[in-house]
């Protein structure tokens, strides 16, 4: 069978489907790219907020029309939607055959090769992990690892733990086993994921904790960076600081979502922090950690912000010129709190907001990016240009939600190079690589100081 996969969705979903293309190849069915050569199609959707179910609706739409014209016999759709939509997804989109919920994913070879109509299957979304092999589809170089599933924080906001379940964590020898297997793969770098890192092993209440689990994954050898998504404001102990600190394999960027920095909004929010905790938190961190980048996102529009709150959040953008920020327009999720509340501004306001978040970040990242001229950073390569340069990341910068690097010289995909920064082109660093043989001076060099 030719079976055509689309992946939706966060990090933690896409290993979701990178589990569910090794399980289809292990049945010996072909996956292909094109979907009018298919077979069956499969969509891994997300629903975590509106346009991320729009993207899903769509994607499932336009397999459906498939159906009526193409070999594309069979229709299975994960993940996300049907897990929230269970008994509304079959009667609304008649076209699909099968759909299986987020602890369901494990039997998508049966969903595509029986000939039961309209199958559906949703086991228990708080069950352990299940512990497959993966067909890794990111790289080269770099790979995301799942140490935990599900939230037990219960944002307003978020439909998160209603749909992925209680939080829970992988145990610790599956973790470094994987990341063993990632790393004879010719991996360099560890993405860590889960909704939120910093709770690993809570759930196990025998005292292991994401610092003993970065202890164990740092003695793998040829693993040369690990990176934190996502670190809770108020999960972050002074245990975590002082072992990122230390460890050079942890890279020093630190994924913090903070949402906002009003106290009456975080309150809302039912976030735990505070304007004042979130500053404390930040200058702690960058007087340990002298090479921290600190990226976070946040949310715009929520019922109950008003000018003189969405100004507190710039003014606290404009004092802490962070490079890296990623901001939301309030989607209101039914079954949440926050839909219910009043006092929301329109959205054509909340977009006004988020664009002004924007233009903000664009001028402190080209800001910050002239400061980089003349810096060394060690640049993992993930391949070339069209133009023939080659282009890749520094610690700086993680997949798909930060910028890259685009320099010429000697590299190699998937491999490490040293690169001087020399300028910036629409968002990207510029430079060349530089040759680094001085063993003792790869130290200097490992975090941007010269």
């Amino acid at each position: 069978m030719k079976v055509h996969f689309t992946a939706l969705g966060c990090a933690k979903n896409l290993i979701d489907s990178e589990q569910m293309l090794a399980l289809i190849q292990a049945a010996g069915h072909q996956i292909v790219a094109d979907p009018a050569q298919a077979d069956a199609a499969v969509v891994n959707t997300c629903a975590f907020i509106e346009a991320a179910q729009q993207e899903a609706i769509d994607a499932i739409l336009e397999l459906a029309e498939l159906k009526k014209t193409g070999p594309l016999q069979r229709l299975v759709v994960t993940g996300c939607l049907p897990e929230r939509y269970q008994g509304d997804i079959l009667r609304e989109i008649p076209e699909i055959d099968a759909v299986l919920g987020v602890g369901s994913f494990p039997d998508i070879v049966a969903a595509l090769e029986s000939p039961q109509a309209h199958m559906r299957r949703f086991a228990d979304k708080n069950a352990p992990l299940p512990e497959l092999d993966r067909t890794v589809t990111t790289g080269p170089g770099w790979a995301y690892l799942k140490i935990a599933d599900g939230c037990d924080n219960r944002c307003a906001y978020c439909v998160i733990p209603s749909i992925r379940g209680r939080y829970r964590s992988r145990p610790m020898d599956a973790i470094l086993a994987e990341a063993e297997a990632l790393a004879t793969r010719d991996v360099k770098e560890l993405i860590l994921v889960a909704q939120d890192v910093t709770a690993y092993g809570r759930d196990f209440r025998d005292g292991t904790t994401l610092c003993t689990l970065l202890r164990e994954l740092v003695k793998v050898e040829g693993i040369e960076w690990i990176r934190l998504h996502y670190l809770y404001p108020h999960e972050i102990t002074a245990e975590l600081i002082e072992l990122i600190a230390a460890e050079p394999k942890i890279v020093k960027y630190l994924d913090i979502p903070i949402q906002h920095v009003n106290d009456a909004i975080l309150r809302r929010m039912r976030r735990p922090e505070t304007n004042r905790s979130i500053r404390a938190l930040f200058e702690t961190l960058r007087d340990l950690i002298p090479a921290a980048e600190i990226r976070t996102s946040l949310i715009v529009g929520l019922p109950g912000e008003g000018e003189a709150e969405f100004a507190e959040l710039m003014t606290f953008l404009k004092e802490q010129q962070l490079p890296r920020v990623g901001v939301f327009v309030f989607s209101p999720q039914e079954g949440t709190p926050a839909a219910q509340m009043p006092d929301r501004c329109s959205q054509e306001e909340a977009e006004h907001r988020r664009d002004a978040v924007m233009a903000l970040q664009d001028r402190i990242m080209q800001a910050y990016n002239d400061r980089q001229r003349g810096l060394t950073f060690k640049i993992l390569c993930e391949g070339r240009e069209a133009d023939g340069r080659w282009v890749g990341r520094s610690y700086c910068d993680s997949p798909e939600v930060d910028s890259q690097v685009l320099f010429t010289g000697t590299a190699a995909p998937g491999q490490f190079a040293w690169v001087r920064i020399d300028g910036q082109e629409d968002g990207f660093l510029t430079g060349h690589t530089v040759k680094i043989d001085d063993k003792g001076s790869k130290d200097r060099f490992l975090y941007p100081y010269v």
